[in-house]
């Protein structure tokens, strides 16, 4: 069980997730224990890949890609698209050699074409890519799709209806978003959440990280206090409250 959460902003890559691992056996929907584990993973600080499946086909995917990155395969004159289906030529072929049933396994990866940002998502149900834009910049993925899915709508109708979000914001999006999902949590979804960005650093090369604890923690606090002056809108609705002309920042 899993959630993903992919933006592509002004100004980088955004690319988070849950950390719950859940055991099964072969009895269909039986789990027997959760666990957390890592899920995001950065490559050289210059690529980030996670997943949502089975775990040992993200191990596999996560070698293809670190082999890719390693012979140069996103060098060069390629183009993102040309990029993304090498990764997915080369996830198909490792999973076809154990003859791995398609609809198991799917990722969201961000990486660097010269100066360019990407952030691609290879689908659960056929592997094939799909690169993110200005005009569809963000994308969830796993069991709690259901419910990213409509809270990064609602985020993007309220707050970014012309163009993707800043960095910052993405970030702030992201987490809100894993909160939103984590809280309600259908099962087998559960914190801390795991943010990882590809940004330009203060050279202008494009970098790859995990955020740490400290900067998670100040985002969280973001949504709290977000999630805290929508609660106080309640008092308004009651009229015991006047409008407030302060309009909080992020």
């Amino acid at each position: 069980m899993t959630v993903l959460v992919g933006l592509k902003c002004r100004g980088g890559v955004v690319v988070g997730s849950d950390s719950s691992a859940t055991f099964t056996t072969s009895t269909p929907n039986f789990n027997t224990i959760e666990q957390p584990t890592k899920k995001v993973f950065v490559i050289d600080n210059k690529v980030i890949v996670a997943g949502t499946g089975q775990i040992g086909l993200g191990q596999r995917f996560s070698a293809a890609v670190e082999k890719a990155w390693n012979e140069g395969a996103f060098k060069g004159t390629s183009t993102p698209l040309e990029i993304a289906k090498r990764l997915c030529a080369a996830g198909i072929k490792d999973f076809g050699e154990t003859s791995v049933i398609k609809g198991q396994y799917g990722a969201l990866v961000a990486f660097p074409c010269g100066k360019k940002y990407c952030l691609c998502e290879f689908s659960v149900s056929d592997f094939q890519p799909e690169l993110k834009d200005e005009n569809i910049w963000y994308v969830s993925m796993g069991s709690g799709q259901t419910i990213a899915d409509p809270f990064l709508g609602l985020l993007r109708r309220v707050f970014w209806k012309d163009s993707p979000p800043e960095l910052n914001e993405g970030i702030f999006a992201v987490t809100w978003t894993l909160h939103h999902a984590i809280e309600l949590n259908p099962g087998g979804i559960k914190g801390p959440s795991q943010i990882a960005v590809l940004s330009p650093d203060m050279k202008g090369d494009l970098r790859a990280r995990l955020l740490d604890d400290a900067e998670l923690a100040e985002h969280q606090d973001n949504v709290l206090g977000a999630e805290g002056h929508l609660g106080g809108y309640s008092q308004r609705l009651s009229g015991k409250t006047e409008p407030s002309k302060e309009i909080p920042s992020p």
